[in-house]
């Protein structure tokens, strides 16, 4: 009964994403049932992988992401694993015809959170292309259940609201990103000298962002443009909040949405989409 251990695998991928992302959880939810599942496997592939490079201190990290990448391959090829993530993962690059190039170019962004790096703008916007950029194509193909023209047209919005949610995780983070980690994305940034006219430039940078992003969930299908739209407005109720806070508080405070401003953003973004806002 092969098909009980594949509903126990996205089973598993569903309550890691629960576990470490409200928000996702509920912009999942809020995807068309026939969706869900694959959008859970993705979450929980780069979820486990950001794991390994962020949080296991006390283990060999350059060891467990190498080991996970060979996992993820064979499981690719041999079209099984035992482990539930990646069984859940493998099926669902394999039901959408889901690139291997994102999955590499995923995986070395993770290989480059394991390196000491001073961030230029070519490594910056390599490092968001595959931390986030190749997850929202991911996510894309699913999306567009295999119609190649669909992808290709609606590419660059997936590629650009990715883009503006990691940035706005990485002004979320900044704190613990610095003072635990000892990394800092934003190219030719020292922290020690991290202003709020630094802050302003990255914040329009993201502003812009998400104005394009906006005109691309537009066009999403029916079944995920609800989930997706319900996700950008969290987003932004975050980065509002960002705004908000002084550059010196950013580096010594990480900022939050609760979750129950969180069910209210998922309550008055229903009524802007029934109202034919999007």
């Amino acid at each position: 009964m092969k098909k009980l251990f594949d509903d126990l695998s996205y089973k598993v991928s569903r309550e890691t994403t629960k576990q470490y992302s409200t928000s996702f959880s509920l912009g999942i939810m809020a995807l068309s049932p026939k969706i869900r599942n694959p959008i859970y496997a993705v979450y929980g592939y780069v979820r486990l992988a950001d794991e390994i490079v962020d949080s296991f201190h006390d283990y060999d990290k350059h060891k467990l992401l190498s080991r996970y990448k060979a996992e993820t391959f064979e499981a690719l090829e041999e079209k099984i694993s035992l482990n539930p993530i990646l069984q859940s993962f493998q099926e669902t690059v394999h039901r959408y015809n889901i690139d291997y190039s994102l999955i590499h170019q995923f995986l070395k962004s993770m290989e480059m959170d394991l390196q000491k790096i001073d961030y230029n703008s070519d490594l910056y916007k390599e490092y968001i292309v595959g931390s986030a950029e190749v997850v929202g194509l991911m996510c894309l193909h699913i999306f567009t259940e295999g119609n190649s023209r669909e992808f290709e047209r609606l590419k660059p919005y997936a590629m650009i609201l990715g883009s503006a949610f990691q940035k706005v995780n990485f002004l979320r983070d900044m704190k613990d990103d610095y003072q635990i980690l000892g990394r800092c994305y934003f190219p030719n940034v020292d922290i020690s000298y991290f202003d709020n006219t630094v802050k302003a430039h990255i914040e329009k940078e993201i502003e812009e962002e998400f104005k394009m992003a906006l005109e691309g969930i537009k066009k999403l299908p029916g079944s995920a443009r609800f989930g997706v739209y319900l996700a950008y407005r969290y987003y932004i109720s975050l980065f509002r909040k960002i705004k908000r806070t002084s550059a010196v508080n950013m580096i010594n405070q990480r900022i939050r949405i609760s979750n129950g401003k969180k069910l209210s953003l998922m309550m008055s973004s229903y009524l802007q989409y029934k109202v034919s806002l999007l």
